[in-house]
């Protein structure tokens, strides 16, 4: 009996043959295709059901206590883009392969989240050169089966409007068409304004959802509930179906990215809140109250809600993930 592969061996033997599905002969040379963009796996939230999606930051997996009887998806963030399309590792690959293991024991699926904050030149680069955004396709393809993961979050922060727009509808098309049928096909999306300008709307048939970032919106009060609501007004209103939005929330404070779970530490009663003195400082960020608003909210008109960040969260009655996990279990039988 044969030893099974570890993930790297799989990823290895995962890349050759997403290379020749591609159509990569000698020297990277691609083959026409003429056949038709898979459709995206099916997306339509059932009744009943409403995705709550968190990111885990692979800096603070190790450390991270994941409440996974309170997720639907999680999201590994972040495998790193190249402008050659090759990809940078995660810091903590075993532990990747762990919460795989343990998510999927709990019914939740996992994304590996690709990009984020600072990659936004390594994207242009890669999706505007053929050759590197197959490469990368290929390469992300190979990584997802050799973790066994459930699909692809593309963080792009952010395309601009114009040949970037262009360039980022076609690494989404080629990605589409390279990832298995069941995989899933995300992307995280600024909340409004003209950095939202470069994602097309042709982009909405080819994506299971859109995570919108409804948070940052300054450098203190972010993420007020009448942002989230401007959100969602923007992308339905650009003809993303509801059923493909998740209404992105933060578990931390501006100024300074101060983790919640810190806040309360410090006091309690700041979960009840939305802003406390922290050393010193007045910090701005969502309590239980206005995130359970929120979760209500996404109700109404999403399909899903979207966390930035799970170790940021507490654990016991003040957790911020529990609060949502509340509203949820009570309300969403009447989602239609």
């Amino acid at each position: 009996m044969s030893m099974p592969l570890d993930p790297l061996s799989r990823l290895f033997a995962c890349l050759g043959a997403c290379l020749l599905s591609l159509g990569f002969a000698a020297g990277c040379a691609l083959l026409p295709s003429a056949e038709p963009l898979p459709q995206p796996s099916p997306s339509a939230v059932p009744p009943g059901e409403f995705r709550v999606i968190g990111y885990l930051a692979d800096w603070n997996s190790p450390q991270a206590v994941i409440q996974f009887d309170k997720l639907t998806h999680l999201n590994y963030a972040f495998l790193l883009p190249q402008p050659d399309g090759s990809l940078g590792e995660v810091q903590h690959p075993q532990r990747l392969s762990q919460l795989v293991q343990e998510a999927h024991a709990s019914g939740v699926k996992v994304l590996i989240a690709v990009g984020g904050w600072g990659y936004d030149d390594a994207f242009e680069q890669l999706a505007a050169d053929p050759q590197a955004r197959q490469r990368f396709v290929a390469n992300l393809a190979a990584y997802t089966a050799a973790y066994e993961l459930d699909g692809v979050d593309i963080d792009w922060e952010y395309p601009d409007p114009g040949d970037s727009a262009r360039n980022f509808l076609s690494l989404m098309q080629a990605l589409r068409q390279a990832l298995p049928a069941e995989s899933l096909l995300t992307a995280a999306v600024v909340a409004s304004g003209k950095l939202a300008e470069g994602i097309p709307a042709e982009v909405f048939p080819l994506v299971d959802w859109l995570n919108i970032m409804a948070y940052d919106r300054n450098n203190q009060n972010h993420s007020p509930l009448d942002y989230a609501q401007e959100a969602l007004d923007y992308w339905l209103q650009r003809g993303l179906p509801r059923q493909k939005a998740a209404l992105g929330v933060p578990f931390y404070a501006r100024p300074d990215g101060v983790p919640y779970r810190l806040l309360v530490a410090f006091d309690p009663s700041a979960a009840s809140r939305d802003e406390t003195t922290y050393q010193g400082r007045q910090v701005f960020y969502n309590g239980i109250p206005t995130l359970q608003a929120k979760a209500r909210l996404a109700l109404e008109r999403a399909a899903g809600i979207m966390i930035w960040e799970l170790s940021q969260d507490t654990s016991g009655e003040n957790s911020l993930l529990a609060a949502i996990h509340q509203v949820v279990r009570r309300e969403d039988s009447v989602l239609p």
